[in-house]
């Protein structure tokens, strides 16, 4: 399992890429990440929220309530245009990122080290 201090940055982008194909509500996504990552990453609920709640104070995501389940109405959570374009770039990001930190993580190539 990846320890979340080394994850953390990146919550907001596994959201959001998550929410491009469709609008979701906080249990689905915790368990899409769980399922993704095939259990190496579970997000804790309160990151979850607390990541819902500055994505929408940021404008990326919009939230409406859905069915009710078991007496209880679920919140939906959708990506916005404005959130659609910071994920783009934070993909971007992430490859430039990913290139750099290879280059002194990234297994046998730094034999000569």
């Amino acid at each position: 399992m990846i320890s979340s201090d080394i994850i953390r940055g990146y919550n907001d982008s596994i959201i959001l890429s998550i929410l491009i194909d469709g609008d979701s509500y906080g249990y689905e996504i915790s368990k899409r990440i769980r399922t993704i990552t095939e259990e190496k990453y579970v997000i804790k609920e309160t990151t979850l929220y607390s990541a819902f709640s500055r994505l929408t104070k940021k404008g990326y995501i919009v939230s409406y309530p859905g069915e009710e389940t078991f007496g209880k109405k679920r919140t939906y959570y959708k990506i916005t245009p404005l959130g659609l374009e910071f994920y783009l770039e934070k993909e971007k990001e992430w490859l430039i990122t990913k290139e750099v930190v290879d280059k002194f993580l990234g297994g046998n190539q730094n034999e000569s080290h």
